[in-house]
This record gives structure tokens, sequence and C-alpha cells, in this order.
């Protein structure tokens, strides 16, 4: 809670000098963060639906079953696939990853998702191919998925 009112109240501080010094570029610069909030709102609402109801029908005892400790190594290898072929941005991967491992979820599966959401790109792969080329990229996605295991593993040691 205290770091909620320390963040507001440097917001509201910072707006208080901004309005200040310039109120024509505090109300342009409230414009362009109207339109870029109106432009990502449809997307980042349809993640959290998605990631909300994830949540709401999975129980913590199947999440369990599917990512937990008693899945093993395939739960790993699961959670990276979905990582590697899912484009959702890291702002709603984190907080969904949190959840996942406050509902069982093991730190190895979650690492193995969340590292390869961020190293692997299937389904920018043609995009990435066009521009970059075909060897390049299988490469770069297949290096990117084994050292995502590789991590994936580490932190199941060590944490």
């Amino acid at each position: 809670m205290a770091t909620l009112i320390t963040i507001y109240s440097l917001l509201i501080i910072a707006l208080i000098v901004s309005l200040i010094k310039s109120k024509e570029k505090s109300k342009k610069a409230f414009k362009v963060a109207l339109k870029a909030l109106l432009k990502t709102a449809p997307s980042l609402l349809t993640v959290l639906g998605i990631v909300g109801l994830t949540l709401g029908i999975l129980t913590p005892e199947i999440i369990s079953k599917l990512v937990g400790a008693e899945a093993g190594f395939l739960a790993t290898i699961i959670a990276a696939l979905l990582g590697a072929i899912t484009l959702i941005p890291s702002l709603v991967a984190f907080p969904l990853a949190g959840s996942l491992l406050r509902s069982g979820a093991t730190v190895m599966t979650i690492s193995a998702f969340i590292t390869t959401l961020v190293m692997v790109g299937i389904v920018t792969a043609p995009l990435e191919i066009k521009i970059l080329g075909k060897k390049f990229t299988l490469l770069r996605n297949g290096l990117g998925f084994m050292a995502a295991l590789l991590i994936a593993g580490m932190m199941g040691v060590i944490l």
C-alpha cells in the first residue's frame, strides 16, 4: 500500500510541476496519452480477459497437475512451446506467471514459458524470414528455444 501511495504522490507532484511549467505541453501530452490508451485498450483488454478467464476456469489443483511438480519435465516443454507460439506483451505475461506460480506451477515451467515468450518468435517468424533470411531465423529461434530450456533448468535448480 505504501508503494501505491508513493507512486501516486510522485505522479501528482510531476503533474503539478508539468502544469506549472507549460499548460499547453501538458494538454498536448494528455491528448497523446489518451490516443495511445484508446489504441491499445482493445488488445490489452482482450489479453487481460483471456488471462482472467483462464485463471477463473483453471483451479489451483488443475494448474498444479498441468504445470506443477507432478507434471514433470513434459510440462516445462509444453510451457516452452506455448511461450514460443504466444504473442502477448511481457507486461501481461509477468503477472500471469506470478498468478500461475501462486496457483502451484513450478519455477522451472514458468521460466520456460517467459523465456521462450521473449526469445522465440514462431508467430513473427514469417516476417523475420523475409527480413533476415530463413537460415538466420531458424537458427536464432532454435538456439533461443534451447537456451530457454537451459535457463529454465537452471532456475529450477537455483530456486
